[in-house]
């Protein structure tokens, strides 16, 4: 005898949320690609430009392990867009800087960020738009804010930024 699997009494918001999500990241993916940069890189251009910061912060920020934020900015830094640079508050630490060049591709791939979200937001009717987002924005900082410890950590999906 072959068991019955269990009746789903509520849709699958895990499916859901990582579904979209995915698509969601290949789409901004691709676009960004189209001027020769990577969601990461997007990401520390921008956090970079808005006050000097270390390149522990900026991995922080990105939720990106140490070897990825150096392969990162080593990306950066063969590109133009970034340098590392000793910090001016603490001659320790090193920042990193964006470029002239960076800050050009930082403010165009923020356009290509923001049409990206524009174009998935404008699928939906105007009245559902601002829904989805407030109930994102309340379970993001609310009931889903904080990971749960488990034995088997579930692999981040997405990071910040």
């Amino acid at each position: 005898m072959t068991a019955m699997a269990p009746t789903r009494t509520e849709p699958d918001l895990s499916f859901l949320l990582d579904h979209t999500s995915h698509v969601l990241r290949t789409r901004m993916a691709a676009r960004l690609e189209e001027i020769g940069l990577t969601a990461r890189m997007h990401c520390v251009l921008v956090h970079a430009l808005e006050e000097e910061r270390t390149q522990a912060q900026l991995a922080e920020l990105g939720d990106m392990d140490k070897t990825t934020m150096v392969v990162t900015v080593d990306a950066l830094e063969k590109a133009g867009l970034a340098e590392r640079r000793p910090s001016s508050t603490d001659r320790r630490a090193r920042i990193i800087a964006v470029t002239e060049a960076g800050a050009k591709a930082a403010a165009q791939s923020q356009k290509i960020v923001d049409a990206v979200h524009q174009d998935a937001l404008g699928s939906l009717p105007e009245e559902e738009r601002s829904a989805l987002v407030r109930a994102l924005k309340l379970l993001a900082t609310g009931h889903l804010e904080t990971p749960v410890e488990s034995a088997r950590p579930a692999r981040r999906a997405r990071q910040k930024g």
